[in-house]
């Protein structure tokens, strides 16, 4: 303790025993400090010895700042958990770092600035130094948290490049220092704001991380509760902050037009009409503004997010709307019309929407006039301040810049035709007028304004060879173009020879109408071939022979040689014989040597503050610069006549020259003709692919049809149950008919027929029959009746067995039909109704089959039974009759057979037979009671497949439900019973005694072959209708 009593004493001055100097006591007390600091054990001591070295800093920041620097490093990192020693610490820092008091320094003639950068390198030589200062933001001590950012924006004003590698280094660093911004003290909040100034300047990685932590919003908000423009520092250090984060920044600049931000600047702009302007923040405030709304439209910005932005200013916020009515406003201070005027030139400047609004605004003055009037009469007017007058010319050139329209609404006040009885002053008159003028800054701000006019416009350039000029009240009226040809040589201040040069440079190019014309005034070559060979003058004269070469140059590069004077090989001989190419080429470099030409080429508004430096324009230095290589390509001589003369060659040298030249020139001729051919090939084959393209569109496109079919097939083929049994219900009745139709031609159609045939034909020719060849012929036709009822028998069998497997199937299918409908009734009801119809279509159809059978089998029963009947009794009678006579013979006139006594043992062997035939008659009338049996067991079949259908939802016609309160199906009346309805009754009798022929019987079998083949036919027909349905 008496070591630090003896320091005190040194430092304030207490007498001393030794020679040393204050300073050297000063450094020995603070080397003893720093050591207890180093050495101590307890924390009592480390923080006495802190708060000494805060004291000693305040004066002593050299000697504390030189030896302390680690000490307080060392105390951050270890004794962080107690404020006190903290606080020290950080006051002690910002003592050193941030000492913006110079007043008491005694720094040995070095300046607080320059130890103020030497300790901020000294301490962020180590990252890690500048992420402890960090770590103590999130504290929420009024005696931490405010030094630690006094002392975060120390580093950042001394070291801001290195102290923002620093910060990027931290994790959380940026998202701490944003949370200070809700900080309810506003000591705090305003002092981030400090530091958040400093830390947006120029590091686009911060800018994106700031905006990204919500920036836009909170600072808005605080705008927004400051007062907007009426707020005072709070709200410039806001702007401020949004400037740099929105300036030369396209990531946030497009995170603000989206995040709709723009709008949110539309109260800023609300300017009321008894506004104090005399109080400074107001106007600084809304000079910010407008560079935020500027940085967001800048010209420098990508073209996509100017237009953007622009698009949201006028259609979405009405930013645009705000600019015009302080534009026109009365009493605005000229700095705020000024920049007023910048940022609705930079608003509109390139977007035709915009451009049209801003062409209808008019002052509200008495007559109404448009705004872009009031301004021109503005920028003539020489008593208005240079730097408004330079804005007045930038809004103009932006209303022209890419508007066609504007440029010929220009124009158009220029031409005598189109004079307007109503408005007393147009456009054109104050640009004219403007000519006239004494003010050099007034001819020109017109001469560029009306170069303006004419940028990529080539109609209005030959338009404007139109206007007329009345320079004297007793002379005619010339030419606009003969009038700035005449002013030029007439001389005069540079300003205004500059001016007339860069309108005549504009209105010439890209216009041989204009070269033309410039070059039928006989005194513009002469005077500016004169003007480009003068040797001596300044710096300035050197500059106007440069635009007069440039002028030339233009006149020979658009040059279509309509002047006969003046032509362009003409013009080209006139620089190498008077003037020089090489003279020609300096002069004309000397343009782009300017300085000024550098500065005006880099932004398109007048950058200079001095009305005397005003030389260029942006628009003329682009065109300069496009034309200046085509310029000297047709000025310089080629490398070829630049070796020589061909007169030094000898006489062999001379015609091997010829050979090759007229080698060269058949070689170019060929040359030529194949790129015609190469040409024309080339536009074939572009032809032919076309075709070929189009053709491998349409393949594909039937490609993806049919795959789209097959796609379409397959999803109903899964989706569709019937569609495999369709499949096999079709092949089946396609070998069924096949077979019927086998069977209809050899065995039951055309047998029965020819044996009939024969019969009748020996029962014709022959007038006597024996008895055995009576009986031989009619066991023969009843045995080939027999078979062909056997054989259509067993065809009915076949149909019945393919019926029962048909309704198996069927069986099969309703219950996977019941088990589909049960899973997917609630997405395919369409689908489930349309199948029920199918399946009921199918049910009638199987009826009907049914009932046809049925009929068939009926009629059949009893034809067979009246006609074995009838033949069989005649049989009987005939052998009875022939037993009692002995004999049978047939009489030619009568023709009754007479039996013969001697064939009795025959009769026996034929009644034997009969036996047989009857037996077989037995078997087959047992066959067709087992077929009636199987067509039973088939409708009691077909009554169970109505019930399920009924019992699942399904709807039935009513020919169906009678069906089920029956046994068995109706049968319909046979043939003969429909034949004999009206037919007496002694003739049916007559006619069932009557045997049928052969030739009915074999009609019968027909049609029951033919009704089956059209039944199966009919049947498949419907099957594959349900299939498609």
């Amino acid at each position: 303790m008496e070591y630090l009593k003896s320091g005190w004493k040194t430092v304030v001055g207490a007498p001393s025993d030794d020679n040393t100097t204050p300073e050297q006591n000063v450094a020995e007390t603070v080397e003893k400090l720093v050591e207890r600091i180093e050495t101590s054990t307890l924390l009592e001591d480390r923080r006495d010895a802190c708060r000494a070295l805060k004291s000693l800093s305040k004066t002593f920041r050299l000697e504390v700042g030189a030896q302390a620097m680690d000490s307080f490093v060392y105390v951050l990192q270890n004794d962080s958990s107690d404020n006190e020693i903290v606080t020290y610490v950080l006051d002690s820092l910002l003592n050193v770092i941030c000492n913006e008091d110079s007043s008491n320094e005694n720094d040995n003639n070095k300046s607080a600035s320059d130890f103020s950068v030497q300790f901020t390198e000294i301490f962020i030589k180590r990252k890690e130094n500048v992420q402890l200062i960090l770590d103590l933001l999130p504290e929420f001590d009024f005696k931490i948290r405010y030094p630690t950012i006094k002392l975060i924006q120390g580093l950042l004003r001394n070291k801001l490049r290195d102290c923002q590698d620093c910060i990027l280094t931290h994790p959380m660093g940026i998202s701490r220092m944003m949370d200070l911004l809700i900080d309810p003290r506003e000591v705090i909040r305003n002092d981030a704001l400090l530091l958040l100034v400093f830390l947006t300047k120029s590091n686009s990685n911060i800018q994106k991380i700031v905006a990204f932590e919500n920036a836009f919003d909170r600072i808005l908000e605080i705008i927004s509760n400051e007062g907007y423009s009426d707020g005072g520092m709070v709200v410039e250090d806001c702007l401020s902050i949004l400037l740099n984060l929105l300036k030369m920044n396209t990531s946030n600049q497009n995170y603000f037009k989206e995040g709709n931000y723009i709008q949110r600047l539309l109260p800023f702009l609300d300017i009321s009409y008894d506004v104090d302007w005399n109080i400074s923040n107001k106007v600084n405030n809304l000079l910010l503004m407008f560079k935020v709304i500027r940085s967001l439209v800048s010209p420098s910005n990508p073209l996509q997010v100017t237009n953007s932005c622009q698009k949201v200013m006028y259609q979405q916020s009405g930013i645009l709307q705000n600019l015009c009515t302080i534009l026109l406003s009365n009493g605005i201070p000229a700095i705020v019309l000024t920049e007023t005027i910048n940022c609705v030139a930079e608003v509109i400047r390139g977007n035709q929407q915009n451009q049209e609004y801003f062409s209808r605004v008019n002052a509200p003055i008495e007559p109404a006039r448009p705004v872009i009037v009031v301004l021109l009469m503005s920028m003539i007017n020489e008593k208005q301040p240079f730097e408004l007058r330079c804005a007045v010319l930038y809004c103009f050139q932006s209303f022209l810049y890419k508007n066609e329209l504007g440029q010929a609404q220009i124009v158009e006040t220029l031409l005598p035709t189109t004079t307007d009885a109503v408005q007393d002053v147009s456009a054109g008159q104050l640009l004219c007028g403007g000519f006239f003028s004494n003010d050099i800054l007034c001819n020109w701000f017109v001469a560029v304004s009306l170069s303006h006019t004419l940028v990529n416009n080539v109609t209005q350039k030959e338009q404007l060879l139109r206007v007329q000029l009345a320079t004297d009240p007793n002379s005619s009226p010339i030419s606009l173009l003969t009038f700035c040809s005449n002013l030029l040589q007439k001389g005069g201040h540079h300003q205004r020879r500059v001016s007339l040069l860069m309108l005549l440079s504009m209105w010439l190019s890209n216009s041989s109408v204009a070269v033309s014309n410039f070059l039928s005034i006989p005194t513009n070559i002469p005077y500016l071939t004169s003007q480009i060979g003068l040797v001596e003058g300044d710096d300035l004269e050197v500059l106007m022979q440069g635009l007069c070469a440039f002028l030339l140059g233009i006149c020979i590069c658009y040059n279509d040689n309509s002047i006969p004077s003046f032509t362009k090989t003409d013009l080209c001989k006139l620089i190498q014989n008077r003037i020089g190419v090489d003279i020609y080429a300096d002069k004309l470099a000397s343009i782009a040597k300017n300085e000024k030409y550098s500065q005006t080429l880099q932004k398109p508004y007048i950058t200079t503050m001095k009305s005397a430096e005003l030389l260029f324009d942006y628009e003329f230095c682009n065109l300069f610069k496009l034309q200046e290589a085509s310029i000297l390509k047709i000025v310089q001589p080629s490398s070829d006549q630049q070796n020589g003369p061909e007169s030094n060659l000898t006489s062999e040298d001379h015609k091997l020259l010829l050979q090759y030249k007229e080698l060269i020139r058949e070689q170019d001729l060929q040359l030529i003709s194949l790129r015609k051919q190469l040409v024309s090939l080339s536009t074939e084959n572009a032809t032919y692919k076309t075709q070929l393209d189009e053709q491998q569109s349409i393949v594909q496109q039937l490609r993806d049809q049919i795959a789209l079919l097959k796609v379409h097939k397959s999803v109903y083929d899964q989706s569709n149950p019937y569609s495999n049994y369709m499949a096999s219900g079709q092949n089946m009745y396609q070998q069924q008919t096949a077979t019927t139709e086998v069977n209809c031609s050899y065995g039951l159609n055309s047998q029965p027929t020819e044996q009939c045939a024969e019969q009748s034909s020996v029962l014709a020719t022959k007038n006597e029959v024996p008895v055995t060849d009576s009986y031989a012929a009619s066991s023969q036709a009843i045995s080939s009746t027999e078979a062909q009822l056997r054989q259509h028998i067993d065809q009915l069998n076949y149909e019945l067995s393919v019926r029962d497997q048909n309704l198996h199937l069927l069986t099969n299918q309703l219950n996977s039909m019941q088990i589909y409908d049960n899973h997917g009734s609630n997405n395919n009801t369409n689908t489930s109704q349309s199948q029920t119809v199918a399946d009921s279509n199918q049910l009638e159809y199987m009826f009907n089959e049914n009932r046809r059978l049925q009929s068939i089998i009926d009629q059949y029963k009893y034809w067979e039974a009246n006609y074995y009947a009838n033949s069989y009794n005649q049989q009987l009678n005939d052998i009875q009759q022939g037993n009692k006579d002995g004999s049978l013979v047939v009489q030619p006139t009568t023709n009754t057979v007479v039996p013969d006594g001697n064939e009795k043992q025959e009769n026996k062997v034929e009644n034997n037979e009969t036996d047989k035939l009857r037996h077989e008659l037995e078997t087959l009338r047992k066959e067709q009671d087992d077929l009636i049996t199987l067509l039973a067991d088939q409708d009691l079949k077909m009554q169970k497949y109505v019930r399920q259908m009924k019992d699942h939802g399904l709807s039935v016609a009513d020919d169906f439900n009678e069906l089920t309160q029956i046994s068995s199906p109706p049968r319909q009346p046979c043939l003969n019973q429909l034949e004999t309805d009206n037919i007496p009754v002694e003739q049916q009798q007559h006619q069932q005694l009557q045997p049928q022929s052969c030739y009915e019987m074999t009609s019968l079998i027909n049609q029951i072959g033919t009704d089956t083949t059209t039944d199966l036919n009919s049947q498949q027909h419907a099957f594959s209708f349900v299939g498609t349905n």
